[in-house]
């Protein structure tokens, strides 16, 4: 590989950016599930959710630790989303606000993790701006859920469906912005 991939923070994002593009898709399915059955049970979205948290885990530590670089922020957000996934399988009867809690811990965590993510990048490329964007909508989203609990389950739905559409969205146009970064930084040799 390039050895200014090699040397860069954003190794591993770029060699596999595919994993950026596979977490985008599965949360813009995850939110169009959410709006297609908006009456969905209280335990399905639990079941939604935490398969969710765990394909993105599952995507985020294989990201972190492959191409023989580390990138502790990707650990972290894997580590924090997989936790939250299996804990949504393990509490199936969860109620309403333990969900929203649970929802939105997991939301502000992985956005600052990708607010930080963006931070190391911003030497690296330009626009990273797309990152910031997505951290800062999943810290919104977080505080939202926790400043209004009395919302109705069907509320819930409608604000993770349209989190997780544009949460996914964001990461397609990131993880393609980083195979064109590849592909220049390669052409350049």
């Amino acid at each position: 590989m390039n050895e200014n991939i090699e040397k860069s923070p954003w190794t591993p994002f770029a060699e596999n950016w595919w994993c950026l593009a596979l977490r985008g898709i599965a949360a813009i399915v995850f939110g169009i599930v959410a709006f297609v059955w908006p009456h969905i049970t209280l335990l399905t979205l639990v079941y939604l959710f935490g398969a969710y948290a765990i394909v993105n885990g599952v995507l985020s530590i294989t990201q972190a630790f492959s191409g023989g670089r580390r990138s502790g922020h990707l650990a972290l957000e894997g580590a924090i989303s997989l936790l939250a996934g299996i804990v949504a399988f393990l509490m199936p009867g969860v109620t309403t606000l333990a969900l929203l809690i649970l929802i939105a811990v997991w939301a502000i965590a992985s956005g600052i993790a990708e607010i930080w993510a963006a931070v190391q990048l911003r030497k690296v490329i330009r626009n990273e701006w797309m990152l910031v964007l997505a951290g800062i909508v999943s810290v919104l989203l977080g505080l939202v859920l926790i400043a209004q609990p009395a919302r109705s389950a069907l509320v819930l739905v409608w604000w993770i469906g349209g989190f997780a559409i544009l949460f996914g969205v964001l990461l397609l146009a990131l993880a393609f912005r980083v195979r064109t970064w590849v592909g220049q930084t390669r052409a350049a040799i």
